[in-house]
């Protein structure tokens, strides 16, 4: 029963770590150096949270998400389970495939990393994306409705579109920070030593790209 309780408490605690990422990174990072099996468990379903609405909100950019309406067999039901569907996967491969990428980057910058705690760290990072689904695209879908979907629609016209557009790189942009900054926390390393092991990251995930192309 005590086990239970303790375990109910950290998974709480995980989930309000979600919300406290973007005002106090320090501290959920640092509570990401404990890796036991028992912490791990607690933070799975805020992680898993994080990677599906991250994924959906990095999904919803691309130029296929705003052109899904332009095909008179989908309509706007559909196009939500498309963009679930794909975001949740999409969300689900980032996850795995650059946190394995993102073990690596940190082991090569001689670091003590583990693959379950890199995910998790990337997860974490990812937060902004998530956010941006959250706060952005309900405004979007306000002020465009379904040209947001469509090609040639009011969403790529006038000023609107670069300040979203500006808005949207921003997310992205501060979650590349939180990766870095998260890398910093965890290992207590210095700057230029976490953005060495980020730009081996990204070798490596350029790497695991090419390796099966060669085959």
């Amino acid at each position: 029963m005590e086990a239970e309780v303790r375990a109910s408490t950290f998974e709480r605690d995980w989930w309000l770590r979600v919300l406290a990422v973007f005002q106090a990174p320090r501290a959920v990072f640092a509570g990401l150096r404990d890796d036991s099996d028992e912490q791990a468990t607690a933070r799975q379903e805020p992680v898993m949270a994080l990677v599906i609405l991250a994924g959906m909100g990095a999904i919803l950019v691309t130029t296929a998400t705003r052109s899904l309406l332009d095909d008179p067999q989908i309509d706007r039901l559909l196009v939500l389970v498309l963009v679930f569907l794909a975001g949740a996967l999409y969300g689900i491969a980032a996850y795995w495939i650059g946190g394995g990428a993102l073990y690596l980057g940190v082991r090569a910058a001689g670091g003590d990393e583990t693959y379950r705690r890199a995910r998790h760290l990337l997860a974490f990072a990812a937060a902004p994306i998530a956010l941006s689904l959250l706060a952005l695209w309900p405004l979007q879908i306000a002020i465009y409705g379904s040209d947001l979907f469509r090609s040639g629609g009011a969403d790529e016209e006038g000023a609107g579109v670069w300040f979203f557009r500006a808005l949207e790189i921003g997310f992205f942009a501060w979650a590349l920070v939180l990766i870095v900054y998260g890398i910093r926390v965890v290992h207590g390393w210095p700057l230029v030593r976490s953005l060495g092991a980020l730009m081996l990251a990204a070798l490596a995930l350029v790497a695991i790209g090419i390796v099966p192309s060669l085959f």
